[in-house]
């Protein structure tokens, strides 16, 4: 049994999530609070398997309840959060700090959950599982510091390569480790499938723009590929890669979700596969479920590079696993090397 603890500051939403909880057979609802420090002093004394925690709470909020319980009691945290600017920010600075998965609910007077009970079962499912000693240590910022940036200047050839990178939980915190380390004259674009719901895709990107050398921004239709520029798929579109013009662009559909997912990592991977071959990297890192591995495959197939995270680092060990397993990746290595394989692969 998944012992939970619901943090809500709303009596309905408590309600709400634990009768939904009540309902499945592998769920049980410990007890509930109602702000963040009512939250720290129940996981204390309960220490629940599970925690579900909304964002704005009076007394404490979640964030500030957050960071307390991973310093003092690590636990598996699923945010509950607003579909608002302000609430993916909140659910960015949630992720950096520990929390596991993030689940955006309907905004309103009285918001309701009718929509969202398959993925909170699911990610809360997944969350149990997660490497927390993995989110309790601290990544390293590197802005314009990156420790590879003399052998990009004197060792990558400005050579018409990619490097593709698909991830989900645990994403955010993985993104940055990598795109932080990125030297600003990378040789080649870098296009992102990260599994999030419109909105916060785009603080995603703003945030790892602000910390890095490199230019990040969420895609738009038509981006033009270019070196030092790293492009985030918005949520609910696919992103692929096509030829226009002599040019590698980038396409946004909304072609029906794979395994769930829009944006999907498979159709990215697939499309650089096909256009830039034997010139494009594969980057597999930590998420729930098998998305990208037929994607890898591809790159694989074509003669390109392919890279996963390694088990020891990755929050969830379920996309690497998939891809390794398939015996189509290159290279294995934890969060920390994987900057340092990427660029090895752009020069060889």
């Amino acid at each position: 049994m998944i012992k939970v603890l619901v943090v809500d500051d709303s009596v309905f939403m408590r309600k709400l999530l634990s009768d939904l909880f009540a309902s499945e057979t592998d769920f049980t609802v410990l007890d509930t609070a109602r702000n963040g420090k009512d939250a720290i002093d129940k996981v204390k004394r309960l220490k629940p398997d599970l925690i579900t925690m909304d964002v704005e709470m009076p007394v404490m909020d979640g964030i500030t309840a957050l960071e307390v319980v991973m310093k003092e009691c690590p636990t598996p945290v699923v945010m509950i959060s607003s579909l608002t600017q302000a609430g993916a920010e909140a659910t960015l600075r949630a992720l950096e700090l520990g929390a596991v998965e993030f689940v955006a609910k309907t905004a309103g007077p009285i918001s309701n959950i009718s929509g969202i009970r398959a993925e909170i079962l699911s990610k809360c499912r997944a969350a149990v599982k997660a490497n927390v000693a993995q989110l309790t240590k601290i990544q390293p910022v590197n802005l314009l510091n990156s420790p590879f940036k003399m052998a990009a200047t004197t060792g990558l050839v400005a050579d018409e390569r990619i490097v593709a990178i698909g991830t989900s939980t645990g994403g955010p915190r993985a993104l940055q480790e990598i795109i932080t380390k990125l030297p600003g004259n990378i040789p080649c674009a870098v296009v992102i499938v990260q599994h999030m719901p419109p909105g916060f895709t785009k603080s995603l990107a703003e945030r790892l723009n602000s910390l890095s050398s490199v230019t990040v921004k969420e895609a738009e239709q038509n981006d033009v590929l270019r070196p030092g520029l790293v492009l985030i798929a918005p949520g609910d579109y696919h992103m692929v890669v096509e030829r226009e013009g002599g040019k590698a662009v980038v396409k946004l559909n909304q072609n029906p979700p794979l395994g769930g997912h829009r944006p999907a990592v498979d159709p990215m991977m697939e499309s650089v596969a096909r256009i830039f071959g034997s010139k494009a990297v594969g980057v597999i890192l930590t998420g729930m479920g098998h998305d990208g591995a037929k994607g890898i495959q591809a790159i694989k197939r074509h003669n390109g590079q392919t890279i996963a995270e390694d088990q020891s680092t990755a929050v969830v060990f379920g996309m690497p696993k998939s891809a390794i397993e398939m015996g189509v990746v290159d290279k294995i290595t934890p969060i920390t090397g994987v900057t340092a394989e990427i660029l090895k692969a752009l020069i060889k």
